[in-house]
C-alpha cells in the first residue's frame, strides 16, 4: 500500500470565513493557522503548502483577556539607531486593528519561505464586509 503525495495540480485550496467578533485573539488565531498550513486535510504534507484561504471578518472586535489591552506592546524597526516604535494594543485596535489579527496568526506559521507563501493566503478585515463573495466561503466558527 503506498502513501498518498499531493502534487501541486492536485491540490484544492477551500475558503473560509471566520468572524472574530468577540473571540479571543489566540484561539482565533491557531484555528487560522491550522487551515492555512492545510493541516486539516488527510494530505498533509509538512514540506508542501496544502493550506486554505482565510479570511477574517471582525478583526476590530477581537478579544483580549486579562489587562492586555493595557500592557502588551507591538514592536517595530526601522533598522536605524533609535527606530524601535512600541505601540499598546489600545491603540494599534484604534488604528490599525486588522494588525493585531495578522501578527497573531504570523507568529504560529513557520519562519520559512512556504511561511510567507501561506501568509499570503490571510485576508483581514477590520469590519463585516469583505470583496471575496465571488469565491463562495464558507463560513467557520470558533469555540
Amino acid at each position: 500500500m503506498s502513501t498518498e503525495f499531493p502534487s501541486k495540480p492536485a491540490i484544492v485550496r477551500d475558503w473560509h470565513v471566520i468572524d472574530a467578533n468577540d473571540v479571543v485573539l489566540g484561539k482565533l488565531a491557531s484555528r487560522a493557522a491550522f487551515l492555512l498550513m492545510g493541516k486539516h486535510k488527510p494530505s498533509y504534507t509538512p514540506f508542501i503548502d496544502t493550506g486554505d484561504h482565510v479570511i477574517v471578518i471582525n478583526a476590530a472586535n477581537v478579544k483580549l483577556t486579562g489587562r492586555k489591552d493595557e500592557q502588551k506592546v507591538y514592536r517595530s524597526f526601522s533598522g536605524y539607531p533609535g527606530g524601535l516604535v512600541e505601540t499598546k494594543a489600545r491603540k494599534v485596535r484604534a488604528t490599525r486593528p486588522q494588525r493585531m489579527v495578522e501578527d497573531a496568526i504570523f507568529g504560529m506559521l513557520p519562519k520559512t519561505k512556504m511561511g510567507k507563501q501561506m501568509y499570503r493566503k490571510l485576508k483581514v478585515y477590520a469590519g463585516a464586509q469583505h470583496p471575496h463573495q465571488a469565491q463562495q466561503p464558507k463560513a467557520l466558527a470558533v469555540a
